[in-house]
């Protein structure tokens, strides 16, 4: 994979777009959508905060908020309620186990999330969930990571909140610092994940992978390690117009990863694990074709970017692709729409 220059363009300050009915009707459908006792705005009431550090007494950029005592009960009683039916459904009887033991908010980035840290009593074994805005090309990019990737994401959606489960993994940003040079790191292995997880972001158009915008997931296999790269940031779902945001070997702080791609698979090799990544997205779209259908629909006839990146990216994509379909798009979803079409049919040749 060439390693060009970092996109550094990238829009600082993203707008975010309200959910429709065509996509309530969607979330609906598929359960997505259920009834919360609080909202996002509730969260945003709190009336002090301090800054939270890691146990290497590094600022995390998250701050622990606190609430006045009697605002406090109601909403630490109703996250625990969007917990449990968040994992369970709404089974209630577990409430008197669990505790809200912190609520952090991140004002760094564009979706400043809170993070609720809960705590089984039985156990201390804790969980996080995230409370965030809801943005309709977020859920997009949810969505069509829980549809056609490797990978289940866990959410609900009501009104203008939406609620993420944790998804567990070492940041990007980490595991190059700490990890990709151990020598139980297994470089090939890596190396493959790498290339697959570009080839999906590019396919689904899913933008802004720079290191902390993903996880590495490390599984012990009967020899040595298995690894996954896992997205957790969907805000940049096809909302940028250059091509470049899309593919995560063009963001610097990924150089070292790019580097390990670069000098453990032979350029003939990255070409096999692209054409299998595609085999598996083409396996995927056939077998939820209908719900992948629903989604698109919607998504065609949404707004989640500006007319001038549309105009941007359907260019970029027209040359990239050689094909001059995409200057019949008029929005980002009949570009994702288009994309995965182009990648169908180079599948079945």
């Amino acid at each position: 994979m060439p390693q060009l220059p970092d996109p550094n363009n990238i829009s600082k300050k993203k707008e975010f777009y309200p959910v429709g009915q065509p996509l309530r009707k969607y979330l609906r459908e598929y359960d997505r959508e259920a009834p919360l006792p609080i909202s996002y705005q509730d969260l945003l009431h709190f009336t002090d905060a301090y800054p939270l550090f890691d146990k290497r007494g590094h600022d995390t950029l998250w701050q622990t908020v606190i609430y006045e005592q009697g605002q406090m009960q109601e909403i630490y009683n109703g996250l625990l309620r969007i917990y449990v039916q968040l994992k369970s459904g709404g089974d209630e009887s577990v409430l008197d186990q669990l505790s809200v033991q912190r609520v952090d908010y991140c004002t760094f980035g564009n979706s400043h999330p809170f993070r609720i840290r809960v705590v089984n009593l039985l156990n201390d074994n804790f969980d996080y969930f995230y409370f965030k805005r809801a943005d309709a090309s977020r859920i997009y990019g949810l969505e069509l990571e829980h549809v056609l990737s490797p990978n289940r994401i866990n959410y609900l959606v009501q009104d203008a909140s939406l609620i993420e489960e944790h998804i567990a993994g070492i940041p990007g940003d980490e595991f190059i610092k700490n990890h990709l040079h151990q020598p139980t790191l297994n470089k090939v292995r890596m190396a493959k994940e790498f290339v697959k997880f570009n080839e999906r972001c590019f396919a689904l158009l899913l933008g802004d992978m720079r290191s902390y915008n993903y996880v590495v997931v490390i599984t012990p296999d009967f020899e040595e390690e298995q690894y996954r790269v896992r997205p957790i940031d969907f805000d940049q779902q096809s909302y940028e117009g250059r091509k470049t945001m899309y593919l995560p070997q063009y963001f610097k702080d990924n150089n070292p990863i790019v580097e390990l791609c670069t000098k453990w698979l032979h350029p003939e090799t990255q070409k096999q694990y692209q054409n299998e990544e595609r085999t598996l997205l083409f396996r995927r779209i056939r077998s939820a074709r209908y719900r992948l259908k629903d989604l698109v629909d919607c998504m065609r006839k949404d707004t989640i970017s500006t007319p001038e990146k549309v105009n941007q990216l359907r260019t970029a994509l027209a040359e990239h692709h050689k094909n001059n379909e995409f200057s019949q798009c008029k929005t980002m979803g009949e570009i994702v729409r288009l994309q995965l079409k182009l990648m169908v049919r180079h599948v079945k040749g």
